[in-house]
This record gives C-alpha cells, structure tokens and sequence, in this order.
C-alpha cells in the first residue's frame, strides 16, 4: 500500500496551519486551533474517520473564528487530496446517516475530482456557546472546494444546535472512512474515464 499521508503549511496575514494526517491511521488527533468548540468536532471527525490529524493554527480571532475555520477547511481538503495521490483503489463515494440525540445527520459524498456542495441544513439560532453556526457551512465549503470533492449534507430533523453540528462532523467522517477505504476487488483509479 503507498504511504497516505500529507503535511502542508499556509500562513497568510489572516492565519497560521500546520496540518499533517495519515489517511490510514487510527484516529489519533491533537487539534489547537484556539476555538474550543471547532477543536471538539475535528477530534470527532478524526476519531470516527480513522485518519490521524495534527492541526496547529493561529489566526486573527480578535476579529473573529472565521478565518481560522475556513482556512483550516481549505488545508485538510487540500492534504486529503495530496494523501490521495491518483486515488488508485479507493471507494471513492462514501455515505453515512448519524443520529445524535433528537437530531439526524445524511452525509454522502465522492472524490470525484469536481467541487461541490449542497448544505442543508436548519440551525436554530446563531450560535453554539460562543461559535456561529454559519463557520458549520463555511469549513464545509472550504473542505469541499480544497479536496476538490462532491460533499451532500442533509439534517432533516434536529433542534439542538451542538447535537446538530456533532451529528454532521460523524456523519462526514464515516463517509470520509468508507470513501477513503482501499477496495480489495479493485485497484484501478474507480472511473470509466481512467482519471479523477
């Protein structure tokens, strides 16, 4: 099996990120990104993905977390795609339906090679303590963008705001864990066009 795993810095005058993982590991993390709640969802979607992830970031939250978030988002996808490599055996398309608590979280996904993203998604209220519910769809959009990955996420039903948030970071992580997964039966790049 080829090593999978990716380390890559971004430093602008907005934020600081170093980031590494190792798309076949165990789920280890150690996350300091100076906004508590955002530290708390990555380390479940690492301990639910089973990739290892070490994210240092400093950012400008004087102003306030949304740098921070979006840029990490933009890093983690990028790292994804160069763990990736030609995506030789991979599933490719991952999905997972999370439930936490009284909320539901649908996530599907595929490394496809286009972005895309469909969010949707009802928080009620406009934050979670002190984090904007907004940066949920922003590090999202990034993460997408970055991996250059279709990302679906859905929540039918919900009306806790953490509940709702926890259920969709699982969600994608298994999704990650299924799509990222080295498919036994096949060991070509999975598309008709030979690329992705």
């Amino acid at each position: 099996m080829p090593n999978r795993t990716a380390s890559i810095s971004r430093s602008t005058k907005e934020t600081q990120i170093e980031l590494s993982l190792n798309l076949d590991g165990s789920g280890k993390s150690e996350i300091k990104t100076g906004v508590g709640f955002f530290d708390h969802m990555l380390d479940l979607l690492t301990r639910h993905s089973l990739i290892d992830l070490t994210v240092n970031a400093t950012g400008d939250l004087h102003v306030d977390a949304h740098h921070t978030v979006e840029d990490v988002g933009i890093v983690l996808g990028q790292a994804l795609e160069k763990a990736l490599g030609d995506k030789r055996g991979i599933y490719r398309y991952g999905w997972a339906i999370v439930p936490m608590d009284e909320s539901l979280a649908q996530v599907a996904l595929d490394f496809s090679g286009r972005a895309a993203i469909v969010f949707n998604v009802p928080f009620r209220g406009e934050l979670i303590g002190s984090f904007p519910t907004e940066l949920v769809e922003e590090f999202f959009k990034a993460l997408a963008n970055a991996a250059r990955m279709n990302l679906h996420i859905t929540v039918p039903y919900g009306t806790n705001n953490h509940h709702i948030a926890e259920a969709i970071f699982k969600a994608t992580a298994k999704a990650l864990r299924q799509a990222l997964s080295i498919d036994p039966r096949n060991d070509q790049i999975p598309s008709t066009k030979g690329t992705l």
